[in-house]
């Protein structure tokens, strides 16, 4: 399939662009319109031009033979002073037109990114397409673009110029079409080779990418000096990039030997027709405008031929990369709205149930869940505690429908949350994750970001930030609300892990969402700020039903209820005093727990 033509992404390609630059396309046509006429034009006012300078000599330069030439010399001046206006004309609508297009896919690119299932971004394959999406899209859509426009004018010039060749013998024009015959069978070879090694290459371009990530990212920085890493990822890069350009001067090579036997082919042909001409000239049956005239029109006509050529060509390697942004556009997530959503309750008052769940991540060979029950009451602050691996995160993920179960329900105050339109389940959703996004705004942004839809005031993310614990940190920063947190742009202020996480947690209080999920979330803090944290917890979970995931026993201990997991199943339920007097697995844990803590007072 990938041997044909692709007609369907060339067509796909024109809308995309008339979509995102309809005028500036106009615009674009028209010039490529007169582009195409002008050069025929010049080459037709050759042939008087050069008989009236004829004329002019064997007259010795009589005023009645030399106007004339004087004339069609200004009129040929003309024309080439409009080609040049036009060009420069074609030059600034084409800038505007590509940074139309480039934004408008990138649009594209990102709408489909946060589209797409959670589970997407756990594949290589997705990896892969959108390397390859963002890695050709603009530049192949607008190659093709340029491609396009060059076969129309090439098109155009190249008709005009077998209308000035057609009075000098049917057989010309088609000889200049042989001549480049061989040159199109050589740029279609070298686009489908290209093609299918960009293709083969994508994984290692990829890791390419990687390894020049983790050489220059702050994030590795660290562990690469401790470790003494830095050579051997400087040179993996390099061995690997070697591989790959010895693979592509390969392919340059062979595509240079079969461009070589093209142009040489091509040639003799064109000779041919120039040494007949010639000859005819020789005998005086054509005159010396005809052999300027010819000889331009040949030439160029030959030139155009391989531009025209080439041009398909370039159509046709372009739309093959092309395939790689439109099957990234086409891929459909599973989880989607219902057909008919049901209302979202407009405050929970049932809880949360796990209903029989089974559930196993795309691509694993075990299920996290298996038939899980769990009712989970309104209002209420639940604990789940369990090794790692036991599916404690899932159930977030579930909550969110970032993914759906393969059996089962999980249901809101009975209404499974598979029959609620996104939008409204995730707007009744708090989630603090273990690792929050560090995002490189200001400290006002950070907080807002957790509530955009309801344009929250300056006062409110003031509060929310208060309630949260971090306004005092934000207070002590330089421009205080306004402050630049990370290290990514000028001016910017790292915060500690802990600190983040009280940004986060003011997120989550400007949003107030009826469910609160936590993951973790006071992992990066010391046990003093984690007190004080999940007293403003309290303070927010009033009312409101939290779930907590956390390995921390002097947290577990705080909620209502503790759920105890292993391996996809709840193990033990109850309070903290009734699970350490139970002695099972809790006990077990938070025993352990204890001694830990006693020896390291020691």
């Amino acid at each position: 399939i990938a041997a044909l033509p692709q007609p369907a992404h060339i067509a796909r390609t024109l809308r995309l662009i008339w979509a995102a630059a309809p005028r500036w396309s106009l615009a674009w046509a028209a010039l490529l319109v007169g582009g195409g006429l002008l050069p025929a034009a010049s080459v037709y006012l050759s042939r008087p031009l050069v008989d009236s300078l004829v004329r002019a000599a064997a007259s010795r330069g009589a005023w009645a033979d030399i106007q004339p030439a004087l004339a069609l010399g200004g009129l040929l001046a003309g024309v080439l002073l409009l080609t040049e206006a036009l060009q420069s004309l074609s030059g600034w609508v084409r800038a505007a037109q590509a940074d139309l297009v480039q934004a408008h896919i990138a649009g594209l690119i990102h709408a489909k990114s946060a589209a797409v299932d959670l589970a997407f971004y756990e594949t290589p394959e997705y990896h892969d397409h959108l390397h390859q999406a963002r890695d050709e899209a603009g530049d192949r859509s607008l190659a093709l673009l340029d491609s396009v426009g060059s076969l129309a004018q090439n098109g155009i010039t190249l008709l005009a110029m077998a209308a000035v060749l057609l009075p000098y013998g049917l057989w010309l024009p088609a000889l200049l079409c042989a001549s480049t015959l061989p040159a199109l069978l050589v740029v279609v070879r070298a686009s489908l080779r290209s093609h299918r090694w960009s293709r083969r290459t994508t994984s290692d371009r990829r890791r390419m990418w990687y390894y020049d990530w983790l050489l220059t990212s702050g994030e590795s920085a660290a562990e690469l000096r401790l470790f003494g890493l830095g050579g051997h990822f400087a040179h993996t890069y390099q061995r690997l990039r070697a591989r790959l350009r010895t693979e592509e001067l390969q392919n340059l090579r062979a595509q240079g030997v079969w461009g070589l036997a093209a142009g040489l082919a091509g040639s003799a042909l064109s000779g041919a027709a120039l040494a007949a001409m010639a000859w005819r000239a020789v005998l005086g049956l054509v005159t010396l405008g005809d052999l300027a005239l010819f000889y331009q029109a040949f030439s160029r006509g030959q030139m155009l031929m391989r531009a025209l050529l080439m041009d398909v060509g370039q159509i046709y390697s372009n739309s093959l990369f092309l395939g790689n942004l439109f099957e990234f556009l086409d891929l459909e997530p599973a989880v989607t709205d219902p057909p008919a959503p049901r209302p979202a309750p407009a405050h929970l008052s049932g809880g949360v149930r796990f209903r029989d769940v089974t559930f196993g991540y795309p691509g694993g060979e075990r299920q996290a869940l298996r038939g899980f029950d769990l009712s989970i009451p309104a209002g209420q602050t639940v604990a789940i505690v369990g090794a790692n691996g036991a599916g404690k995160s899932t159930l977030v993920k579930l909550l969110c429908r970032f993914y759906d179960p393969q059996a089962g329900a999980i249901e809101l105050d009975g209404v499974d949350i598979r029959d609620m339109a996104l939008a409204d389940l995730r707007r009744m959703v708090t989630v603090l994750f273990q690792a929050p996004v560090q995002y490189q705004a200001s400290a006002a942004e950070n907080i807002a970001l957790g509530d955009l839809a309801s344009a929250p005031e300056h006062a409110d993310v003031e509060a929310a930030a208060r309630a949260a614990g971090a306004h005092d940190l934000i207070a002590r920063l330089p421009g205080g609300y306004d402050a630049q947190l990370g290290k990514w742009f000028a001016d910017g202020s790292e915060l500690s892990g802990g600190e983040w996480q009280r940004v986060a947690l003011a997120r989550a209080f400007l949003r107030q969402s009826q469910l609160i999920l936590l993951d973790e979330p006071t992992s990066f803090m010391d046990s003093w700020s984690e007190a004080d944290w999940f007293d403003r917890l309290r303070a927010l979970a009033d009312g409101r039903t939290a779930v907590i995931i956390t390995h921390r026993f002097t947290i577990a201990m705080r909620a209502d209820i503790i759920h105890v997991m292993d391996d996809g199943q709840v193990v033990e339920s109850g309070s903290h005093d009734a699970l350490v007097a139970r002695g099972g697995r809790y006990a077990e844990s938070w025993q352990a727990q204890m001694r830990a803590g006693a020896e390291a007072l020691r």
